[in-house]
């Protein structure tokens, strides 16, 4: 145990309340969710099964069984702390171990997306634990999560095919895929076989949240795994154009977030709200399906409240509308749907809350496009009207691989509502919204193709792949061509 102690006394003595061993990786310390520095060296799950010693051997046929073991573990000198073990294979093996900083005490792994001053409470139910998932599935996950597969597709008849950097990856020498396992609740396959899908969301130990979409086709059952970080991701690390920040300062409105499926919309916006609680103690809540990224309230005083959507509460307009009566500072619409909830968001914008949405849209302009059209002609005019008052960005994003094919960074363009851009909405003039995008860089807007332009000067994208998702090819060509 004094190997373990040592490494513990470091976690006390730093003040932390969590650190967190995980094979291969550098181990991480946090006090609640801020990360504190910690320079020991990344460990091999042989060398980390050394460090626990004894606390392995004792939960080793548990934790073989089940994927996960949690106890507690008293130490002679430095009191106790609660232990999880997590492991999907032999070689993804990850060690939490938690402690209550303002008593010396155990504080138990919360189970609950309910946070009140960075601490969990009212636990309400989460997501299912990744024990309910095939040993088959976790050992995939924990593979390809070490290659940064972003996406994971599975059929009864072909290999698996992992989305890395946004490149499908045919998994050769892998047999199908028997999806029928990750059927859990009641009722799944009565909805499968009148022609719907089945959406889950798992927290898979080494790995972290996994939404599992599971849908037929000609080959049977298959399913699209979307594998997700635990926590929201900090800001600075999204590479985003530095415009984007002031976002979080808005006192009200409504802030949009748009582009094509698997662009990082939900991404931008956990860590816009997470940087938003950094800021101020303020009460979060969130209406998504299904929740993707744990939000944490990291003052006193702050809360957050996430809520999915056939879980917690029956649809977004519901939820949204209950959401207006819970004095919510900010809120979190996963997706803009329906009119109904365009409207609820709309109105909640107006009366003095901060609102972020995403939609499904490629540009600015058609973003305010879409709105408008969701509604009858006769009601159109009232929309552009509550639009114009209550809009205050809209950030439309790609991810683009970057010149080494390593990673992918967005490519951004942002429209902040001037008055000009208010006037336009309001009388219907959305065309002219790319003129005013172009000339708003003093009101802190951004072209998309100037920010193309920006990323191919700097070698980070190659100029074939900022082409290839442009606007307008020959927009980009001239802000190529005019000096930095």
């Amino acid at each position: 145990m004094k190997a373990l102690d040592s490494v513990l006394n470091i976690l006390v003595q730093q003040g932390g309340t969590e650190l967190r061993l995980t094979a291969e990786r550098p181990p991480q310390m946090f006090n609640d969710d801020l990360p504190l520095a910690l320079t020991i060296p990344a460990m091999s799950a042989r060398h980390i099964r050394e460090l626990l010693g004894d606390l392995w051997t004792t939960h080793e046929t548990e934790l073989r069984q089940h994927g996960r073991a949690s106890f507690e573990y008293q130490s002679a000198e430095l009191g106790p702390f609660a232990v999880g073990l997590f492991q999907a294979d032999e070689t993804a093996l990850e060690v939490r171990v938690r402690r209550d900083a303002a008593h010396g005490g155990v504080q138990k792994e919360a189970n609950t997306h309910d946070t009140v001053g960075g601490v969990a409470t009212d636990p309400q139910r989460d997501e299912e634990t990744g024990s309910e998932l095939p040993t088959t599935l976790l050992a995939l996950l924990a593979r390809m999560g070490q290659r940064g597969a972003s996406d994971i597709h599975l059929s009864p008849q072909q290999p698996p095919i992992a989305r890395i950097n946004g490149r499908l990856d045919v998994l050769d020498g892998e047999a199908g895929f028997d999806v029928t396992p990750l059927l859990t609740g009641a009722g799944d396959l009565d909805r499968l076989r009148a022609g719907g899908s089945v959406d889950r969301s798992f927290s898979a130990p080494g790995i972290g949240r996994i939404r599992i979409n599971v849908y037929t086709s000609a080959e049977g059952l298959c399913a699209a795994v979307r594998v997700l970080t635990r926590e929201a991701p900090p800001l600075p690390e999204l590479n985003l154009p530095g415009q984007i920040e002031s976002l979080v300062d808005l006192p009200h409105g409504l802030v949009i977030a748009c582009g094509p499926t698997g662009s990082g919309k939900s991404t931008t916006l956990a860590a816009l709200i997470q940087h938003a609680l950094r800021r101020r103690p303020q009460v979060l809540v969130t209406l998504e399906d299904p929740i993707e990224y744990l939000i944490r309230a990291t003052h006193p005083g702050g809360l957050v409240r996430q809520r999915e959507v056939g879980t917690h509460v029956r649809d977004f307009s519901t939820g949204l509308r209950d959401a207006l009566r819970e004095d919510p500072d900010i809120l979190l619409i996963g997706e803009m749907r329906d009119a109904e909830t365009i409207s609820l968001a709309l109105t909640a914008a107006e009366t003095g809350h901060l609102v972020f949405a995403s939609l499904h849209s490629r540009t600015a302009q058609s973003a305010v496009e879409r709105i408008v059209d969701t509604y009858p002609p006769e009601r159109q005019r009232q929309i552009r009207v509550q639009l114009a008052d209550s809009l205050r960005a809209v950030i439309a994003q790609r991810l683009l691989p970057t010149v080494d094919g390593g990673r992918r960074i967005p490519a951004v363009e942002l429209l902040r509502v001037s008055y000009g851009v208010a006037n336009l909405i309001r009388e219907g003039r959305t065309a002219q919204i790319v003129n005013a995008l172009q000339g708003g860089g003093a009101d802190g807007m951004l072209v998309l193709e100037r920010h193309l332009a920006e990323l191919v000067r700097a070698n980070r994208v190659r100029l074939e792949t900022a082409l290839a998702v442009a606007n307008d090819a020959a927009a980009l060509s001239d802000y190529l061509r005019t000096p930095a």
